[in-house]
């Protein structure tokens, strides 16, 4: 399900009635707990979560005239998205992540590499969603991007 938007608004107005909400409130919780520097943009179709230029002028590795992504949000065929660079490249992130899910939700998250799917829009874990987006600063993320990265 690609959405052309040029702004989030734009891209959740798009979406079915069922999901609106849910990508508002995901949203909304993504940028009440995002740290300083992340800007939010829409990118690869979604909305996006980036650090920009401004911050780190050499872009992402594989296209560097695109920013440094860092989470993506968006409303796939069967599912709400989240996609989290974060719990992709750091493995305790992702087992703390895991185990606050099941303990939260009293459930197994359903994720693919950085990608964390909700197929009921009912049960995101918002609350859960802001802890994870808060504990990555921007410079943590570069440290972490620039020693994981193969040039």
């Amino acid at each position: 399900m690609q959405i052309k938007a040029d702004t989030p608004e734009e891209y959740i107005q798009q979406l079915p009635v069922e999901r609106k909400e849910a990508l508002s409130l995901l949203r909304k919780t993504i940028l009440e707990n995002l740290p300083e520097g992340f800007t939010e943009v829409i990118g690869y179709g979604m909305i996006g979560y980036v650090v920009p230029h401004s911050i780190y002028p050499k872009g992402y590795h594989a296209t560097p005239k695109l920013p440094l992504p860092f989470i993506n949000i968006a409303s796939q065929k069967n599912h709400i998205a989240l996609y989290h660079m974060g719990i992709y490249a750091n493995k305790d992130l992702l087992k703390w992540f895991t185990e606050e899910y099941a303990l939260q939700t009293k459930s197994k998250p359903d994720t693919g590499k950085g990608c964390i799917r909700f197929k009921k829009p009912e049960n995101i874990p918002y609350k859960l969603i802001g802890s994870l987006v808060s504990k990555v600063s921007v410079s943590d993320y570069i440290k972490f991007y620039e020693s994981n990265i193969k040039r």
